[in-house]
């Protein structure tokens, strides 16, 4: 079929639905009241509220190689067409994101391969703000894991265990990236606090709000090469990590599900 035949059949759907949202109106109203107080007593049962943890994502995020890491051409205008659309031109690791085990292994699940089982995770929030405001490089280590474990108990099985440093507050800034010239510097996870966290717990997932599992300086990646491999999966530039408690909440990661992808833009948010 031709695009103008496309275009004008669209618009005729549309108008031929404009009669019928006018008579369903009512209708429409009682089933979302019906649906918002379902929704309400859902939470109810054993949440409050729900906190977004992904950052808005434009071609002006911030990435790990400080290239732009979304463009868009928008191929259809309303104005024009009677709709919108867009072609998105994404790379995997950029904004906040997931990383599938595939992402540094060579056989790894791909992202769409992640049991959805796992994408819904308790949260265990590590707190090592105050120590990165002094030190750019620092890492969450098996010590800070130890202390979480000494004031909240034991980690939850599945659970997604999340670094908050403070660094989502700088990211329209320079120091998101911390690029010197020669090396980058934001926290990550120590290589030994991932090792504790796969040999002693049961959690599936780590998090952090800065641009690698790894922190910046790092040379190698061991921290991505210790936990991917071992078929869990990892989150980068998470949001609003200082707005949930310590234990408690619920995550829930909407990872992409495209066949074979090493990870890819998510939306994220947390049921506190």
């Amino acid at each position: 079929m031709c695009d103008l035949c496309v275009m004008n059949a669209v618009k005729d759907k549309m108008l031929s639905r404009r009669s019928f949202f006018k008579t369903a109106a009512g209708a429409g109203a009682a089933a979302t009241v019906g649906a918002s107080m379902a929704g309400t007593t859902a939470m109810a049962a054993g949440h409050n509220t729900v906190m977004d943890m992904t950052h808005t994502y434009d071609a002006q995020f911030p990435t790990y190689f400080g290239e732009p890491g979304i463009s868009e051409e928008q191929k259809f205008k309303f104005a024009d067409n009677g709709f919108n659309l867009k072609v998105l031109t994404i790379n995997e690791h950029t904004g906040t994101h997931t990383d599938a085990p595939l992402h540094f292994s060579a056989d790894g699940a791909s992202v769409d391969e992640i049991p959805v089982n796992n994408l819904v995770a308790p949260l265990c929030v590590i707190d090592i703000a105050a120590r990165a405001a002094d030190n750019a490089d620092a890492q969450v280590t098996p010590d800070d894991i130890k202390a979480w474990i000494a004031a909240n108990g034991e980690i939850p099985a599945n659970a997604c265990v999340a670094m908050h440093s403070g660094w989502a507050a700088h990211v329209a800034s320079d120091k998101f990236r911390g690029f010197d010239g020669e090396a980058q510097h934001f926290p990550g996870f120590h290589v030994d606090a991932a090792k504790m966290l796969i040999e002693e717990t049961g959690a599936m997932s780590i998090g952090v709000d800065t641009l690698s599992l790894d922190f910046g300086k790092s040379a190698d990646f061991a921290t991505h090469y210790a936990w991917l491999p071992s078929g869990r999966f990892g989150i980068e530039n998470l949001l609003n990590l200082d707005k949930v408690p310590a234990a408690g909440a619920t995550l829930i990661v909407g990872a992409p599900k495209h066949r074979g992808g090493t990870g890819g833009p998510s939306r994220i948010f947390a049921m506190v």
